[in-house]
């Protein structure tokens, strides 16, 4: 098992998804012009394992502010304050097919585990059947099971296509993500 092996999980249709509403005194607004250096405090609030820089927002999203506005969530606290984010991007030549992709999804550290995350992913999957997409995929790593556990209670699989691939997979197994192979 390598620590940030890289992996990948597709849902090959967006049919029954489930849904999970936000706890109370939490909100969920849309990306708004300036807020690149608001994402890039979520997420080195949240990361552990990678160097969250402005570059990165710049890197990913840069150029698309109409896209973000209609994809990118922020996760707000009561006072209004982010805590979190998630996009529900695309990537119009995955498999030769235009998928939705759940892309940078990041909780602030000290509100994990409350179940915010299920809610941010199911808002964004529910975007994704808004935006007329009818499957989604992601990209994560091996290392961050818990988040692997939510993509498998929203019915993302393994795309397994290497002896690596299936090394992590199995290795996951031993760490309690219900894995299908």
């Amino acid at each position: 098992m390598t620590d940030l092996f890289e992996i990948r999980m597709i849902r090959r249709n967006l049919d029954e998804l489930p849904r999970f509403p936000l706890k109370p005194g939490f909100s969920l607004r849309f990306y708004r012009p300036g807020d690149a250096a608001v994402w890039a405090r979520v997420q080195q609030e949240a990361e552990r394992f990678h160097t969250i820089t402005p570059q990165l927002f710049q890197k990913w999203f840069g150029g698309e502010e109409q896209e973000l506005a209609r994809r990118q969530f922020y996760l707000c606290d009561a006072q209004g304050r982010e805590i979190g984010t998630a996009t529900a991007w695309h990537d119009v030549d995955c498999q030769g097919l235009n998928w939705g992709r759940i892309h940078w999804v990041a909780i602030n550290e000290s509100f994990q585990g409350q179940g915010l995350g299920r809610a941010l992913v199911s808002a964004v999957c529910q975007r994704f059947v808004e935006l007329g997409h009818t499957r989604a995929y992601l990209t994560t790593e091996s290392i961050r099971a818990p988040a692997i556990r939510l993509y498998r209670s929203f019915g993302f699989l393994p795309e397994i296509k290497s002896d690596a691939d299936r090394r992590e997979w199995e290795w996951l197994r031993t760490q309690g993500v219900d894995v299908p192979l």
